[in-house]
């Protein structure tokens, strides 16, 4: 098969190095693609979110699967587009991608369905925010409604304390991603899990797990982020956690969609907050994730490319990929000020390769003239595999300490407790 991957960051450098080592893949494209997918396929010059152009290439160079990586591509009906023309596509409707382009429509759908969540209220202005959290006694989760890059979310501990950001976002601010609904969520108290689970449109079936680390600062400490290393497999959670959530969310979830007349074909992203009750929904991404999907990645064996084509074609055959029993850590390097701020670096050297058991996948970069230029955020996410916690951690972080000297920079940040 010829392979198209849309999109620009980590998450699509991880997808792209995977489905090329795929028995069933011909060759590989990417648009617009980083300085990762350049160096084992062909990079287009295509915006991830326009969907004609990107039609109109894929059909003239007969590609056989689209895998669509970045929510924008989703939420701009890219998909869709795609579908129309005749192609195969991994990857949800511009109206099915509501679960993560709209939180409060998500939240709603969970409502409607049966799907455990936090109790939850809708605000329009900061008079009717001041209103709702007159007499909130929990904690309070702050959510813009739209996208917003993994920046539209606080965490606060009290309502005094959401009021301060709503103050910013209805006054000197803007509210993240755009226009003024914000969803005041409950704070559950648990442990933070995402689950990824496989939809054939027919059949949805949990696969792989991860945890993620969303704080920019040590010690879950700084402003939140896109993330900043993730570890898979989930330790610490029970042994039928699978189970569990295939019952209490997967199922419901589906039914949802199959009674809302929507057919869901790619993947779906769960952020759960494992509680006392079990788990519970915090937010639905309709993506791979992004810093998750480079910690699964290394741990898929078997023709990764021939599972999300079986699942585009809805007919999922699970037993063409697997993931492996070992550990798989990623540390995200970033520059300094990440997420308050992008500093661009220029001329990088675009040789990152490490031993083996260890991987450097490329964030929004390009390559010019052999050197690469990093739109800055999140640069690297550097990942290493091992049989447990312990030695995997080890071989990302002893990779993490050379990767400044090959890359010909300094100035990256990163968090050194992932995985502890």
């Amino acid at each position: 098969m010829k392979i198209l991957v849309v999109g620009n960051g980590a998450r699509e450098d991880a997808l792209s190095w995977r489905l090329a080592q795929s028995p069933s893949c011909e060759a590989i494209f990417a648009a617009p693609g980083n300085a990762g997918t350049a160096s084992r396929g062909t990079n287009w010059d295509i915006s991830p979110t326009d969907g004609r152009a990107l039609a109109e290439r894929a059909l003239a160079e007969g590609i056989d699967l689209v895998v669509v990586g970045p929510e924008v591509s989703i939420a701009s009906g890219v998909c869709d587009k795609l579908k129309d023309a005749g192609l195969r596509v991994f990857g949800p409707s511009r109206s099915s991608g509501r679960l993560e382009s709209s939180k409060i429509f998500a939240k709603r759908f969970m409502e409607r369905h049966g799907v455990p969540t936090a109790r939850f209220t809708v605000v329009h202005s900061l008079e009717t925010a001041r209103k709702a959290l007159d007499g909130w006694r929990d904690g309070v989760v702050v959510k813009a409604d739209g996208l917003a890059a993994g920046k539209g979310v606080v965490v606060c501990d009290d309502a005094d304390a959401a009021m301060a950001v709503l103050r910013d976002w209805y006054g000197p601010g803007k509210v993240p991603g755009g226009g003024s609904d914000v969803l005041l969520e409950k704070r559950l108290e648990g442990r933070e899990v995402s689950v990824f689970a496989l939809s054939d449109g027919r059949a949805m079936v949990p696969i792989a797990g991860a945890c993620d680390y969303k704080r920019a600062g040590d010690g879950d400490t700084g402003p939140n982020t896109g993330g900043m290393g993730a570890f898979s497999p989930p330790i610490g959670f029970p042994d039928d956690m699978m189970d569990v959530v295939r019952e209490r969310i997967v199922a419901p979830v589906l039914r949802g969609l199959l009674a809302e007349g929507e057919t869901y074909v790619g993947v779906l992203y769960l952020g759960l907050m494992w509680t006392e009750d079990g788990p519970f929904v915090i937010e639905f991404n309709v993506r791979f994730g992004d810093p998750e999907t480079q910690v699964m990645m290394p741990r898929v064996t078997g023709d990764f490319a021939a599972l999300l084509a079986s699942v585009a074609d809805g007919a999922m055959d699970l037993s063409l990929a697997t993931l492996s029993p070992q550990t798989c850590v990623g540390v995200v390097l970033a520059t300094p000020d990440y997420p308050r701020s992008s500093k661009e670096l220029a001329g990088l050297n675009a040789d990152v390769a490490l031993p083996d058991g260890a991987q450097a996948f490329w964030g929004n970069t390009a390559v010019s003239n052999g050197r690469v230029m990093a739109g800055g955020g999140r640069v690297l996410t550097v990942t290493g595999v091992g049989d447990d916690l312990a030695s995997a951690r080890k071989r990302a972080y002893e990779s993490v300490k050379t990767i400044a000297a090959k890359i010909g920079t300094t100035e990256l940040t990163y968090r050194t407790d992932i995985g502890t």
